[in-house]
């Protein structure tokens, strides 16, 4: 896979605060990278410096081979950036915003017009395209944006929150439209919704303090979360002694821990060594001691605790020196 974006020890600081401290990483084509943190990360200024709207204090940064700072025309014509917020004049209407936008781009005639044709109908502006972006909503207006990020084909995509405002339907419609134009572009989302990685991105990158603290696939980062890959059994309490003696003689289990109790049904999670596959095991060893529960199931990591255990000790540090 070609890469097309490319960061390398990307540094940038405000005075003494230090936002971005030395973050490298490579997008290839065909990616979409789940770009995570908490609030005051890096996240917006690293894509700052990326898509060159930011000049850094060391390191660099290609589009699609290009240096966005040395070669930023070249650069820019194949990136199509949603910033935060996506500022818009307020006066124009849709109609007007995009073909001015398609103008700057270097569109004419019939090329313009399919365009902006192409993008309105990917973004579903059609019922809105003449009124004034003031007057539109925040879903709307947020569509506007996505539709001047990539009305010219970019083969660069890099969109900060880009379903911020939006309903759950707009939400699937706009992930829906990023998988789709994955297959010919490289495209980084920012977000703070994490089913949004799940949903629509092949690797996540987690940064916290301007560094890079974790990145794989959603599915790698969940598997960080220790329970993830445990079985879960639910069963009577008067039975719950002698479903532990039988998970003690399944080899792959760590420890057999007691998650809570309901109405006298208790909930045992059993906490596989790292990597291995119990459930088959455990449902075996239950079947032999001809055991009755109520419920086994497998567990998965779930992002959202992922995110916390990453972040949370850095919080944590900060705390206690303060």
């Amino acid at each position: 896979m070609t890469a097309l974006i490319e960061a390398h020890g990307l540094t940038k600081s405000f005075g003494t605060l230090k936002a971005v401290d030395g973050i490298s990483l490579t997008v290839p084509r065909g990616q979409v990278l789940g770009f995570l943190g908490p609030n005051g990360a890096g996240k917006s200024t690293t894509m700052r410096l990326i898509t060159g709207f930011l000049e850094p204090d060391a390191g660099s940064a290609t589009i699609a081979g290009f240096d966005v700072q040395a070669c930023a025309k070249q650069a820019k014509q194949r990136l199509g950036y949603l910033p935060e917020g996506a500022p818009l004049y307020a006066e124009m209407t849709p109609r007007g915003l995009l073909t001015f936008v398609a103008e700057l781009r270097g569109l004419q005639g019939k090329d313009l017009a399919g365009a902006v044709g192409k993008a309105v109908e990917r973004t579903g502006l059609g019922p809105v395209l003449d009124q004034t972006i003031e007057t539109l909503s925040k879903g709307y207006k947020r569509r506007v944006g996505i539709a001047q990020a990539i009305l010219h084909e970019p083969e660069v995509l890099i969109m900060d929150e880009p379903t911020d405002g939006l309903d759950p339907n707009q939400k699937h419609h706009v992930r829906q439209l990023i998988i789709e134009m994955a297959r010919e572009k490289a495209i980084i989302v920012s977000t703070h919704i994490l089913e949004e990685v799940e949903a629509v991105c092949t690797r996540a990158v987690v940064i916290n303090k301007g560094r890079i603290v974790a990145d794989g696939t959603a599915e790698d980062l969940m598997k960080m979360v220790p329970y993830h890959g445990a079985v879960t059994i639910r069963v009577a309490g008067d039975k719950a002694e002698a479903v532990r003696g039988a998970l003690s003689a399944v080899a792959g289990i760590k420890e057999v821990e007691t998650v809570g109790a309901v109405n006298g049904v208790l909930q045992l999670r059993a906490i596989p060594n790292k990597g291995a596959g119990i459930v088959t095991d455990v449902a075996s060893a239950i079947r032999q001691k001809s055991l009755a529960v109520d419920e086994i199931f497998v567990e998965r990591g779930k992002l959202d605790d992922v995110f916390r255990q990453i972040t949370s000790s850095d919080l944590d540090e900060r705390n206690s020196n303060a």
